[in-house]
Parts: C-alpha cells; structure tokens; sequence
C-alpha cells in the first residue's frame, strides 16, 4: 500500500492548489502531476483490490480505510504552507519516487513492472519541473532563496522515513517484486547534492524526525486530509460518476 498510499496524499495535497498557484501555466502544471499522481494511484488500488477480492474496489481502498491504513510517510502529508514548501516538498518526493520506478520496472511481478513502466516518464517531467524551480528560487532572490531554504530545512528531516525499511519491504525486495531501498538512497542523495547546490540551497544537517507512517503512525495532519478526501465516499457510499 505504500506505493499507492504516498502518491495518493501526495496527489491531495496538490489538487488542493487547483486555482491557487502562483501563476496559470504553473496552476496548470501542478494539476497535472496531480492528475498523473493519481492515475498511477488508480493503477496500484485496482490491483490491489483485485488481490484482496470481495467487495474491495479502487473506491473502497482509497476512501473507506481508518487513518490506521494508511501506510504512506510523512513527508507527502506536510501541508502546502507556501510555494516553496510545495516545491520542497515535490522535489525530494520526485528525486526519491523516479529512481523507485525505474527498479520496479524490473520487478518479477508484471503488474508493477507495468504500472512502473507507464509511469517513469511522467516522473522523468516531475523531477525535471520541481528541481528546476528549486534552482530558479533558490538562486533567485534574497527572499525567495530564505523561504526556499526554510522549506528544506523543515522538510529535509522528513526524507529519512522514505528509506526505513519495512518488513514487506524487506520482503518484497527479496522476492525480486519490490525495490532495494539502499540503492535508492545513494542516488537520491546524488540528485539532492546536485540540485541544491545548483540551487544556492545548503543541506540541513540536524537529526532525522522520528516517523512511522508507514506503519500507520500519521501527524495530525492526516486527519484534516481524510475529513476532505473521505467525505463525499462516507456521505454518499456507493455512488458512481
């Protein structure tokens, strides 16, 4: 579920912008990751309910679980405080999420090996537009290079829990499906150097922020996001478009 559950809170957090950004052309640009971010979400719930069987569905997996469920860090749940934590925020996501994909690609289970394929070159554009606004910001003015600067130095600490490995991750990997974490980092933290120096932009180097969201341990923000994200599914259950 971590696949699904951290492009999903991710993809929330970004329709929330719908209309808010700070100019059209990055609006638009903005809503589409989204859109990309939850079609990639559709793919892995629709598979997963296909597993789980019953009654589950793509709906029920994405609106109908207890905050408990989900299993997604805390990192793609921080709130869009302004526009250089959305930046932040998407680029330590993207330089950790494409090198993912482009493991998974080759998983043993074809499947995922699919959903990653289709979903590589959408990454490829969101690493590419995040990282570059990262440089255009943090190499800008005095006031956008601070406020970029404090977006890494509070969102910085948050990155560490993508890399803690869990059990199914553990066992994932060596069943050849899931992804080797420890080679994810090493190039995750080759793009932070580049891009960040790149960006005038300096690496906190203060301790890790103890997060277990992936094993359902969630902020107080999670709540606030289920109580808009569940609503019409809870209110209106059953209902189709």
């Amino acid at each position: 579920m971590i696949l699904g559950d951290n492009s999903l809170l991710l993809g929330h957090r970004l329709s929330e912008l719908c209309g808010h950004g700070p100019s059209l052309e990055t609006d638009i640009a903005l809503t589409n990751i989204s859109l990309d971010l939850f079609g990639q979400v559709r793919s892995y719930f629709q598979y997963a309910a296909k597993i789980k069987g019953g009654e589950a569905s793509e709906d029920t997996i994405a609106f109908l679980r207890t905050d408990r469920d989900y299993r997604h860090t805390w990192l793609v749940e921080r709130p869009n405080t302004d526009f250089a934590h959305v930046i932040v925020r998407q680029f330590f996501f993207d330089a950790f999420h494409l090198p993912l994909l482009e493991q998974l690609e080759k998983s043993k289970d074809e499947t995922i090996a699919a959903i990653a394929a289709k979903s590589i070159k959408e990454s490829r554009y969101h690493l590419r537009f995040s990282s570059t606004w990262c440089k255009r910001l943090g190499d800008g003015t005095a006031e956008s290079h601070q406020r970029m600067q404090e977006a890494v130095n509070e969102l910085y600490p948050f990155t560490h829990e993508l890399f803690q490995i869990t059990d199914t991750e553990k066992e994932m990997h060596e069943q050849g499906i899931g992804a080797d974490i420890q080679k994810i980092k090493s190039i995750f933290d080759q793009t932070l150097a580049s891009v960040l120096a790149a960006a005038t932009l300096e690496i906190p180097t203060g301790p890790a922020r103890k997060t277990d969201g992936k094993k359902g341990i969630h902020s107080e923000q999670l709540g606030y996001i289920l109580a808009e994200l569940q609503y019409m599914q809870r209110t209106y259950p059953q209902q189709t478009w």
